[in-house]
């Protein structure tokens, strides 16, 4: 209270003293050089004080920079996954083996539904799960009648991996998916554009679990244009590639075979 009563009573000196000055200085008084001397002073002093005020309100009205105990730190960017695990898929087989239980060893089938169907618990669905969430899975169905089941599980027969590659490609058709591949390798595999395609609207389309698809447009001309690959997709299993007819080559057979040249725009491409 005290302090807030001898800033209240400095404020007021400061403008009454500034008043005066100003009132001085309007009415034209000579300045001696003992009056220049206080003015300069008291200006001085008037204003390292409203700096000084302003300073803290400033200071109190920024929120603090200091990280609160226990906050969590902002969630990084998901990155894209270089060797994707395989899915199981309908008709995939597998062995079920438990290392203390042999007589629930088993040999399953994914059903059209996606379900399979095990000894002693029934159907569970599997379709769409990696093998280590498989495991889990079947760990968790029989965990609740035996005690810390103990699952190894081996795929039996499934689908290879492949791609399809469809439209003005060189050789359309269905691909095995050996190795990671970009769209760029996958259209190199599949021949490389005709002289029809539209490169700038490919259609990457991606099967999901729901039996929907997931489409893409993807623009592989300025892609390859860029010199930077960095952004090429990588196909996944199911995948289909579908590469559209350019505008061009659409009204080609229309214009006389002269006029092409005067026509023909890039940019169609």
């Amino acid at each position: 209270m005290k302090r807030e009563q001898i800033g209240s009573r400095a404020g007021r000196t400061h403008a009454f003293r500034d008043q005066r000055v100003r009132e001085g200085l309007q009415k034209g008084e000579p300045m001696t050089g003992k009056k220049l001397l206080t003015t300069v002073l008291t200006l001085f002093v008037f204003a390292i004080s409203a700096g000084g005020v302003k300073g803290q309100q400033v200071a109190a009205a920024s929120p603090s920079t200091v990280a609160k105990p226990g906050a969590k730190p902002a969630a990084a960017p998901g990155i894209q996954q270089r060797y994707p695990r395989y899915q199981l898929q309908k008709g995939d087989s597998f062995d079920v083996d438990f290392s203390l239980s042999p007589e629930l060893n088993q040999t399953v089938s994914v059903q059209p539904d996606g379900f399979v169907t095990l000894k002693d618990v029934g159907s569970v669905h599997v379709e769409g799960q990696t093998i280590p969430e498989l495991t889990q899975t079947l760990t968790d169905a029989y965990g609740k009648t035996m005690n810390d089941p103990v699952i190894t599980v081996v795929v039996k027969d499934f689908e290879k991996p492949y791609f399809i590659a469809a439209g003005q490609v060189a050789k359309p058709g269905k691909y095995d998916l050996r190795n990671p591949l970009t769209v760029t390798e996958g259209v190199a595999i599949a021949g490389g554009f005709n002289d029809s395609a539209k490169h700038s609207q490919v259609v990457l389309f991606h099967p999901t679990p729901d039996g929907v698809f997931e489409a893409k447009l993807l623009n592989v001309k300025q892609l390859l244009a860029s010199h930077d690959l960095s952004e090429d997709i990588y196909l996944r299993p199911g995948d289909m590639l579908y590469v559209p007819q350019s505008t061009i080559s659409k009204i080609r057979k229309y214009i006389p075979s002269s006029s092409i040249g005067a026509y023909y725009n890039p940019a169609f491409n």
